[in-house]
């Protein structure tokens, strides 16, 4: 049945991201004359599935285009096994967790070492429920919120990162406070709460003092609040929050990770990128990899370089130069499989490409599909 409060919905969510209709048709397998019958109210979204795709392809939560008697919240292609949410709401005896443990597990997910991190996450769990340490929590919290967050389970990472920003108060790092407080925005902007997300980064994104480390989650935090900007179409305050970011970035003058952030000029050059990827202006996402030199990350931040080509096969993909896309898509595979396999939105861009694939690149994509284990 057609509802034209969702076809309207998706009418506004695509002229914010500067798509034509044939681009985001074309992005979710559907014709422009579909897309513009939905647009215009005569035909209904008739499949959850493509709701959902559409819902990722605009880099929105599937409530902000369907109420929720229409759609369910969004839940990942890869759910999240039930002892990670076992030992998140009721986690057995554990011994307390150490610093030097967190720690690994930080340089797990940051070389992304997901499935690794993903069989570890229960017992961390667990472990921080026996913590007492509020710093230990804080960090302990942020990782398992990252992680979530990165699957796409964001109702589990939400409370994760709640947790974790608890301790920071007890703990009265601002630093802390800040990593975390970071996670808390990174999982509420999967969900339909991005406003609060965005005003949330804002307000701890405060001048920061001479201490690197404040500089960095304060850097870091306007970088994310740059992303939430151009996610809803304000190009004028993404530009203002990255050049915010570049001052922070050159006050600390190195591409340094105080306080798991990465924080540094690269990571800045990073989310220029990702900032015209959200904008939906693949040509200056293009420009912005061309400035961009991944090898100057640290060689552990094998999940930052990623992200770049992540990035870039968006932007390919937008431009429907598929075979382009999917060449960056094996360089991420190469460097880093564990990506493709786990990242709810290198996931989605491999559907995308996969459901309109064709000739010697629509073999390599089905071949890489499969390998990452996304479904037909």
């Amino acid at each position: 049945m057609a509802d034209p409060e969702i076809g309207a919905r998706i009418g506004r969510w695509r002229r914010r991201r500067g798509l034509s209709q044939v681009v985001l048709a074309g992005l979710v397998g559907r014709s422009e004359s579909w897309l513009s019958q939905v647009e215009r109210g005569m035909r209904g979204v008739d499949s959850l599935v493509v709701l959902r795709d559409l819902a990722r392809v605009l880099r929105v939560a599937v409530d902000d285009l369907a109420p929720e008697s229409v759609a369910p919240s969004h839940r990942p292609d890869r759910p999240i096994g039930d002892d990670v949410g076992r030992a998140l709401f009721a986690p057995g005896p554990a011994e307390p967790c150490s610093g030097s443990g967190v720690a690994d597990v930080h340089a797990a997910y940051q070389d992304a070492r997901y499935a690794d991190v993903l069989s570890r996450l229960p017992t961390l769990m667990a472990q921080l429920a026996a913590t007492a340490d509020p710093r230990v929590l804080a960090a302990g919290w942020t990782v398992a919120a990252k992680m979530l967050t990165k699957v796409g389970s964001d109702d589990l990472a939400v409370i994760a990162a709640e947790r974790g920003r608890d301790a920071a108060r007890r703990s009265g790092d601002r630093a802390d406070l800040g990593m975390v407080t970071y996670q808390v925005v990174c999982a509420l902007l999967a969900t339909g709460r991005a406003d609060i997300a965005e005003e949330l980064a804002m307000q701890a994104a405060a001048d920061p003092t001479d201490d690197d480390a404040v500089r960095s989650v304060s850097g870091a935090l306007l970088l994310i609040a740059a992303v939430a900007a151009a996610r809803r179409g304000d190009a004028d305050a993404a530009t203002e929050r990255l050049a915010h970011a570049q001052h922070h970035a050159d006050a600390v003058g190195r591409d340094a990770n105080l306080r798991w952030t990465a924080f540094g000029p690269t990571n800045v050059a990073l989310h220029r990128v990702s900032v015209a990827a959200e904008l939906g202006d693949a040509p200056a996402a293009l420009a912005a990899v061309a400035r961009l030199d991944p090898s100057r990350f640290a060689p552990e931040l094998r999940g930052r370089r990623a992200q770049v080509g992540l990035d870039l096969a968006w932007a390919h993909t937008c431009r429907k130069q598929d075979a382009d896309a999917v060449l960056a898509l094996l360089d991420v595979e190469r460097v880093t499989p564990e990506v493709l396999r786990h990242n709810v939105y290198a996931r989605s861009t491999i559907g995308t490409l996969r459901s309109r694939s064709r000739g010697t690149a629509g073999g390599h994509i089905r071949a890489l599909a499969a390998r990452s284990g996304v479904a037909p």
